[in-house]
């Protein structure tokens, strides 16, 4: 058993380590050269990808030690099953989140922790580039913005198994058309729709968005028929009465005020008793070490955000013409879906 201060000296040392040899494995894209079935030498990976022999070596043995290849002898390499999810061509692949995440941009705003902390104003990226986030990518899109939505649209195919995963037990019968408002590109609702083929669904997002024709999801999964695409901004207007509304990773983006908008745009078109949906990494109580709490601490550097509670998010539905009904959860607890019914 290890020592209090062995255990902090890994949590000084291995995690930093830990992610940033991942994240140069996934940038130089050593996982889409190896498979599960067959091994590869170093050097012939090295020759395919341009890159020097001897540190590849030395990066391919890293990521073996963290359980990602498997290494044998004579410097020959094969995929674990985790490392297979970080091929680019896997489903759901986690290729650019562990770019995004061991990336120069997200790396420098949490430098800025302790200033927040001393002074009371979150948003390490305003601080870093001089910009929000969202308009970063924008002004980026071939560097930050490119990377961020293949993070974000690989990511989402694990979210979506946990929503539905979250709402397995609930009655969706009397559900006949659905609203994932800044739905990207629309893997939640046709995860939905797939697995529920008597609903119809819509998903709203910025017309820029909505632009990527080639990654929409509807026409991967040939889901055209009960999937449309709509352009708006979510703190204007959303499509009207829908039975269910969903925001999917969409409120901690934003801050109490903002968060409200949003939900008081939403409750203006819905239906009398229409529902809403808020899925979310929702935040235990204190004697729980939970993901939400560091990714909280991310969220503060990120934006204006940040992860709630159930009693949080109780009050931002109360504050908005919503009820708060019940908190669902799937078997692991990762994520919750919160439901409200507009009063």
């Amino acid at each position: 058993m290890k020592t209090a201060s062995e255990e902090v000296t890994d949590m000084i040392f291995l995690s930093k380590w830990s992610s940033q040899t991942l994240c140069a494995g996934a940038e130089l894209g050593v996982f889409d050269c190896l498979s599960r079935d067959a091994t590869r030498n170093a050097s012939d990976v090295a020759a395919e990808t341009g890159l020097d022999p001897a540190l590849l070596y030395r990066l391919l043995r890293a990521l073996a030690s963290l359980g990602l290849l498997n290494e044998m002898p004579g410097h020959h390499f094969n995929l674990t099953e985790r490392g297979a999810v970080l091929r680019t061509d896997a489903p759901g692949s986690l290729r650019y989140m562990a770019v995004l995440e061991g990336g120069p941009e997200h790396w420098a705003i949490w430098n800025h922790v302790p200033a927040m902390v001393r002074d009371g104003r979150q948003n390490a990226f305003m601080r870093e580039y001089g910009e929000m986030a969202f308009t970063h990518a924008r002004a980026n899109p071939d560097g930050y913005g490119a990377v961020f939505a293949r993070a974000m649209s690989g990511f989402s195919a694990i979210q979506s198994a946990w929503a539905l995963e979250a709402l397995r037990d609930y009655d969706l019968s009397s559900v006949a058309t659905w609203c994932d408002v800044a739905g990207g590109h629309g893997h939640l609702m046709c995860s939905f729709l797939a697995a529920y083929p008597h609903l119809s669904g819509t998903v709203l997002d910025l017309p820029e968005v909505l632009a990527e024709k080639d990654q929409l999801w509807a026409g991967k999964l040939g889901l055209e028929k009960r999937c449309r695409y709509v352009a708006a901004d979510m703190f204007k207007e959303v499509p009207g009465e829908a039975d269910v509304y969903s925001l999917k990773m969409i409120l901690h983006d934003w801050n109490e005020s903002e968060c409200t908008r949003i939900l008081q745009t939403i409750r203006r078109r819905a239906k009398p008793n229409g529902r809403i949906f808020i899925i979310e990494h929702i935040v235990p109580g204190p004697s729980e070490s939970h993901f939400s709490k560091l990714f909280d601490i991310h969220m503060m550097c990120w934006g204006s955000g940040r992860e709630r509670t159930e009693e949080e998010y109780i009050r931002l539905l109360g504050a908005s013409g919503w009820r708060f009904v019940a908190c669902h959860y799937p078997l692991h607890a990762k994520m919750g879906v919160v439901e409200g019914v507009a009063i």
